[in-house]
């Protein structure tokens, strides 16, 4: 008997039912579909630690220059890159993207009606 997966990105044949691995569609925030408390702070700060991740690995520096550069700690810098986000405020991250040369723009608009309750989102330019 042939097992096939079918999802919106392809299809697979499995030999075995068990190694058929099931892929499930899911929203914009995985805090979110995962039931995190505060899931719309945690994908903001995911957001902004990824970018900050990414500019230190543009320069090439190991932690300790890039903490030294943002006056954190090796081990707190460690922690926010590897995703460990509680107790790093979002105005710490903002600070370290200034720190790496970007200019962070905060903007406070209106919500429509429909949309009620507003939401938090980042835009990066390039």
């Amino acid at each position: 008997m042939r097992f096939f997966l079918r999802s919106n990105i392809g299809e697979a044949e499995c030999e075995r039912e068990s190694e058929m691995i099931w892929i499930e569609e899911v929203g914009s925030n995985v805090y979110a579909d995962l039931g995190v408390a505060y899931a719309n702070e945690m994908l903001v700060k995911a957001r902004l630690a990824a970018k900050i991740g990414e500019l230190i690995d543009d320069r090439k520096w190991t932690q300790q220059q890039a903490a030294d550069a943002l006056g954190l700690t090796q081990p707190k810098l460690s922690k926010m890159l590897r995703g460990q986000l509680r107790g790093m405020s979002e105005a710490i991250m903002t600070e370290c993207l200034v720190l790496l040369g970007r200019v962070v723009h905060t903007v406070v608009e209106p919500v429509h009606r429909s949309a009620w309750p507003g939401n938090v989102e980042i835009t990066f330019a390039s």
